[in-house]
């Protein structure tokens, strides 16, 4: 399933390099020398007291940023899980997004777009996902709002299933460019959380939940 605009990388599962676990390696390494330094100091000549106070400070700040980190971790922790929760409300529902990239799959893809001015032209262009045209189709400048595509290419045959993106142009009688905005619009399917973010299944590809402009009523 393509995944849009999501973030590269390895999950929050594994903590071997997280910043807490790089804390808790420190300050456990600082307790150990600690230890050890005032095992050996000399009788006749110990340790500074200034000295000793400003590692304790050291360990102050340490233990500090160990709890301030894992208190953080437990707040974007909940954060996360009340997320998903409410994007999970949003399956079955149809969603529109931030976005000119739709999905191409059980259903047609769709969009809704919005010229901003009064065109006497509309001409849709569809592109795959490696930046091809696949068609061009022209609009009724007049019924302008909402676009949906079934996959079927310039050539007559179908496109296979995937993401696809939309560039709309609108003209006046006089030519000049009108500015258009585009959103795509999908059923809400699955959710999955992905690389740190919260993930919308729709048509068989997958959408971030920041991407959300809007979500239709609940049935």
């Amino acid at each position: 399933m393509t995944t849009i605009n999501a973030n590269a990388g390895a999950n929050g599962t594994n903590n071997s390099g997280s910043p807490l676990a790089g804390l808790s390696k420190d300050y456990t390494m600082f307790l150990k020398l600690l230890t050890t330094q005032m095992q050996h100091q000399d009788p006749l000549d110990p340790m500074d007291t200034s000295e000793y106070t400003q590692q304790l400070v050291q360990y102050s700040q340490v233990e500090q940023s160990i709890q301030q980190t894992g208190a953080l971790k437990d707040i974007l922790s909940q954060l996360g899980a009340q997320q998903m929760s409410q994007a999970s409300s949003f399956i079955g529902r149809e969603a529109r997004f931030d976005s000119a990239v739709a999905g191409l799959g059980t259903d047609p893809a769709k969009w809704t777009y919005h010229v901003n001015g009064m065109p006497t032209a509309i001409t849709a262009t569809i592109t795959d996902a490696s930046g091809k045209v696949v068609n061009t189709v022209t609009l009724d400048p007049k019924a302008q709002g909402r676009f949906e595509w079934d996959g079927k290419k310039s050539d007559g045959t179908r496109a296979p299933d995937g993401a696809y993106t939309l560039a709309v142009k609108a003209t006046t009688a006089n030519g000049d460019k009108l500015e258009t905005t585009i959103n795509s619009v999908a059923k809400v399917t699955d959710v999955v959380a992905s690389g740190g973010e919260i993930m919308l299944g729709v048509n068989g590809i997958r959408m971030p939940l920041y991407g959300l402009v809007a979500v239709s009523a609940g049935t």
